[in-house]
């Protein structure tokens, strides 16, 4: 066999993986909205665009996503001008912290927000006892407040990190000249700063917006039945009315949607200008210093605090409160039988589920990611350049629709797969290898050539030249693909909830199902295990933080 045989070996897997559960179920989706009963049948457009009720679900899911993203960019900008033009104490560990709510999973977030403003919440519960009132001053249950609150929560390092990356590169001395010129402060921002800014504005704008837009977990348990997106309506379609050619309809213009902004997004990132890329450097930070900087820093600091801290102190605070004070009876509960638990297996069961899950879906991505990036590190060729879009295509795929799309094509043999428990960690996987590719990419493309025929030349066979020349290197690499992909797993939702068996619940999908169940028992329960899922993913990325080589602030 040539040469070119063995290049094109490691790249075999991913692709077949692909094929098999990436655009097979796409392609289930389609079919079934279009021919649904193996005729060609176009109801459901007729259903889609006629009705109010889809118009509304539609014209919801853009305008929550416009507002959530207005927002996000005006609480979020303060910060990143912060972080792009002043030196103070703290500032890594700073902006290392405000990115831990962007890959908390959405339950989690929701169950903060509920634990901090719902009508169990630690501040109706302390209005309550100030005022002595016997119902919750707040009424933020159910409320498009809440969800705008989870979004801006959820999306702000989105836009400290792209935004605030993007301004500490920019050359202070261009601004400095035109107020040398005469210009206000306010002119030299408006006609220097903004202009350049700008392409990194768009681009964390829509981003923030596509998150918006294919939300789920935050709508599905903050909106309740008042509020549905396009990714919410696909699942009380597909779960509560079966109403699978209109679940599929739905899917096919999330995903027309989503490719379209992905596009447009694709488009800003090249238009950014390249001579941004060299920025000052440290050296053009300032010190905080005066009344005026110190005032900013310290109401940005007590803002961050608000948004981002307050929601996950509370559900630490909510998980250990009692009637009777500090307890951890919900924390012990987990892992017993209450009575009439609808799980028919003790809560905690779904803490050894997710790391199960988990820990398959990271062998998997990390098998797969690996041949994916040594293909693509490789001689550059044209498949090279028409696979890495491809390997990025389910992070543009709404897991909803991923999920939606396994229940719908691995039910007939030989791909009877519906009642296994195996499509959780394959949908999980599916979800996590485009990050593996992403993180060890840059580290197998670094390894100069000349090391391996070095090797080569001095006797050693393949298999040796990697362990001793290409493992040192990608070694930090790979675990932070590992934990990447671990973590992402571990709070996986939108999938998981169509491929998960009740008997073998995740802890995401345990605690949207305790927060459906009434009783104090069960709302402690959800506190206590979104408690638990925060620490491991937060304390995954930290973690990632620490490890992680430095470079340009980019999502």
């Amino acid at each position: 066999m040539n040469k070119g045989f063995y290049r094109i070996v490691p790249v075999l897997p991913p692709v077949l993986f692909l094929a098999l559960f990436f655009f097979y179920p796409l392609g289930d989706i389609l079919l079934l909205g279009f021919r649904p009963h193996g005729e060609w049948d176009w109801s459901w457009v007729h259903k889609l665009v006629g009705s109010r009720v889809y118009a509304g679900i539609l014209w919801f899911t853009v305008w929550q996503a416009a507002l959530s993203t207005l927002l996000t960019l005006a609480v979020a900008l303060p910060g990143a001008w912060l972080m792009a033009r002043f030196r103070f104490r703290g500032k890594g560990l700073l902006r290392s912290l405000s990115s831990v709510p962007f890959v908390l999973p959405t339950v989690v977030v929701a169950a903060a927000f509920q634990a901090l403003l719902g009508g169990s919440g630690v501040v109706n519960t302390a209005l309550m006892s100030l005022f002595g009132a016997k119902r919750p001053v707040l009424a933020l249950d159910q409320s498009l407040s809440l969800i705008l609150l989870a979004h801006v929560f959820y999306n702000y390092s989105v836009v400290l990190r792209i935004v605030g990356g993007f301004w500490s590169s920019l050359d202070p001395r261009l601004t400095e000249a035109a107020r040398m010129l005469g210009a206000s402060r306010w002119t030299a921002f408006r006609q220097v700063t903004l202009p350049l800014l700008a392409p990194a504005v768009q681009a964390a704008c829509l981003l923030v917006f596509v998150f918006c837009f294919s939300s789920f977990g935050v709508v599905l348990i903050l909106g309740g039945p008042r509020f549905s997106t396009i990714e919410v309506e696909i699942y009380r379609q597909a779960v509560h009315l079966f109403n699978l050619p209109m679940a599929a309809g739905l899917s096919l213009v999330q995903i027309v949607f989503t490719f379209v902004l992905m596009r447009v997004y694709a488009g800003l990132q090249r238009r950014r200008p390249v001579y941004a890329a060299s920025g000052p450097g440290s050296s053009a930070l300032h010190p905080v210093r005066g009344l005026g900087p110190r005032v900013l820093l310290g109401g940005n600091l007590i803002g961050m605090g608000l948004l981002l801290a307050a929601p996950l102190i509370a559900l630490l605070l909510r998980s250990v409160q009692g009637e009777s004070g500090v307890t951890l009876v919900f924390y012990r509960a987990l892992f017993e039988n209450v009575s009439g638990s609808v799980f028919f297996v003790p809560p905690g069961q779904a803490v050894f589920n997710s790391f199960l899950f988990a820990a398959a879906a990271m062998g998997l991505a990390l098998i797969l990611g690996f041949g994916a990036a040594t293909f693509l590190s490789g001689p550059r060729r044209r498949s090279a350049s028409v696979l890495d879009p491809l390997f990025m295509l389910p992070l543009s795929t709404s897991a909803v629709t991923l999920g939606f799309g396994f229940i719908i094509a691995f039910d007939t043999p030989p791909l009877n797969l519906r009642g296994s428990t195996a499509l959780v960690p394959l949908a999980q996987t599916l979800v996590a290898f485009p990050f593996v590719v992403r993180a060890l990419l840059p580290a197998l493309r670094s390894i100069p050539g000349s090391l391996r025929e070095a090797a080569a030349l001095l006797g050693a066979p393949p298999l040796k030249v990697w362990f001793h020349v290409d493992l040192p290197i990608v070694g930090r690499a790979l675990v932070v693909g590992a934990v990447f992909a671990f973590s992402v797993s571990m709070g996986e939702f939108g999938a998981t909830v169509f491929t998960a068996r009740p008997q073998t619940p995740t802890m995401p999908l345990a605690i949207y199902r305790l927060l459906g169940q009434p009783g104090a028992m069960h709302y402690g329960q959800a506190m206590a295990m979104s408690s638990l899922l925060m620490l491991v993913t937060a304390g995954g990325f930290l973690f990632l933080e620490k490890i992680r080589p430095g470079g340009p602030e980019e999502l």
